[in-house]
């Protein structure tokens, strides 16, 4: 991350994500600015808060996208939620301090791994030991005291022996010789899981801990035995092993400094949030007492966790929404005032889908390419097929409902239908995609608005 400069960014988004320059320039300028603040002095950083963003923007173009890749390029913890699902204090749902919980969690379980893996080789090491044990049980305790030169003799006999079938078995181990040999392996159960109990949580967090709770007291110390293959119980003691060798609390602490330094919340459907109330009653009561509390998290507070305090000051919000509806201006002003760089982006033309299902690394076209070629179905879309695709999702967004690039989903597994269902064949196939073959196989759909209103 420290060597990304915003241009860089903007490139590898360039990789997954066709068009909309301003959103992306916008959040590779937000994250460099995360790199530029970490290089000043502890009272500076203190001051400079992260910029927050809204994007603005019909379904379907990028919005969580670009938002996702971000996290992705620099392995930050990254969570999306929508504003739909919170409700105010005072009524049934989740309260929005579930969302800094829940991204702290995230970063646990990155960092955690991150641990692990670390780990691994020694842990490996532990495993193939105790598995040689299982293998070929340790010579009991040698002899002690006056030994007859015989006795000397026989025991040097037994070690070296010993020691010599152990090195042929660990061979035998290594080249995956033993992995079908059954053993018996004892593991306890896991232990008391952490409680959350003055977080703050709703009532569906004190339920899943106490679900936890009672699951922990159940299995909690233990011993269980079960017969496996050698292979199975590799699998089993590495994880146990490799849980043993890493330090929760240093985890602990590296997973809220990276949170609370280089998280993104992307809170999506914030539109849905911004009505004016029109009654004391019904689903809209608690649109602003949501934005209200959502604006702390924003603003920066300190949110208890069952890991502890763990402040947002320097979190990166992303919020978006269609606004097809409502307005940005219609959310509260503080809340607007917290999201300082607005982005608009645009509709998709037929041009646009054309390069999305070229350009991008994981685009539809080689997607689809390569699962039909698990069956043996080799499939090689000509250009003009590439453009009817385009032609016809474009035609169809404008004639019902905009679903911005969701739509070539259901255009291109309309198109391929019956090679999907009827492959794999007896022998390997080849078929060109025609614009006549796409045509013949959408014409009817896109042409009855009514019912590609159903079908599409």
């Amino acid at each position: 991350m420290d060597d990304l400069t915003p241009k860089q960014i903007v490139e590898n988004l360039d990789k997954y994500i066709v068009g909309q320059n301003e959103a992306k320039k916008a959040v590779a300028i937000a994250l460099r600015n995360r790199v530029r603040r970490q290089r000043l002095s502890k009272e500076m950083q203190e001051e400079i808060i992260p910029k927050n963003i809204l994007m603005i923007g019909p379904t379907g173009v990028g919005k969580t996208e670009i938002a996702r890749r971000l996290a992705k390029l620099i392995n930050a913890p990254f969570l999306k939620v929508e504003a739909t699902k919170y409700t105010e204090v005072g009524y049934v749902g989740r309260d929005v301090e579930s969302i800094i919980r829940d991204i702290v969690q995230i970063s646990v379980n990155m960092v955690k791994e991150k641990h692990m893996q670390n780990v691994r080789q020694k842990a490996e090491e532990i495993t193939e030991e105790k598995i040689l044990d299982m293998l070929i049980p340790p010579l009991k305790n040698s002899r002690r005291g006056v030994l007859t030169e015989e006795e000397e003799k026989k025991q040097k006999e037994e070690e070296i022996n010993f020691k010599d079938t152990r090195e042929k078995f660990r061979k035998m181990f290594r080249e995956g010789k033993l992995d079908e040999r059954t053993v018996e392996i004892s593991f306890r159960g896991r232990n008391f899981p952490a409680i959350e109990v003055l977080s703050g949580g709703g009532i569906e967090e004190i339920g899943i801990n106490i679900q936890e709770m009672m699951e922990g007291m159940m299995a909690a110390g233990r011993i269980k035995k079960r017969k496996v293959t050698v292979k199975e119980a590799k699998e089993i003691i590495l994880a146990e092993e490799m849980q043993k060798l890493v330090d929760m609390d240093k985890v602990v602490k590296e997973a809220i400094e990276n949170a609370e330094n280089n998280a993104i919340i992307f809170i999506d459907e914030i539109d849905k949030i911004a009505g004016r109330e029109k009654s004391t009653g019904g689903p809209d009561v608690s649109r602003e007492g949501v934005q209200r509390d959502i604006l702390p998290i924003v603003e920066g507070t300190t949110v208890m966790t069952k890991y502890g305090p763990v402040k947002t000051d320097h979190m990166l919000f992303i919020a978006a929404g269609a606004f097809h509806v409502s307005k940005p201006s219609d959310l509260i002003p503080e809340l607007q005032g917290r999201f300082p760089i607005r982005v608009e982006l645009s509709s998709l033309a037929k041009e646009d889908f054309e390069r999305i299902l070229k350009e991008p690394a994981n685009s539809l076209i080689k997607q689809y390419t390569e699962l039909l070629k698990v069956d043996s179905v080799g499939i090689e879309f000509s250009d003009e097929a590439i453009s009817e695709i385009a032609r016809a999702a474009y035609e169809v967004n404008e004639t019902n409902e905009n679903i911005g690039a969701r739509r070539l989903y259901t255009i291109i597994e309309k198109v391929l239908e019956k090679l999907l269902f009827e492959a794999p064949f007896k022998k390997k196939e080849k078929k060109i995609i025609t614009k006549e073959y796409v045509a013949e196989r959408i014409t009817g759909i896109v042409k009855n608005k009514d019912l590609s209103k159903y079908i599409l």
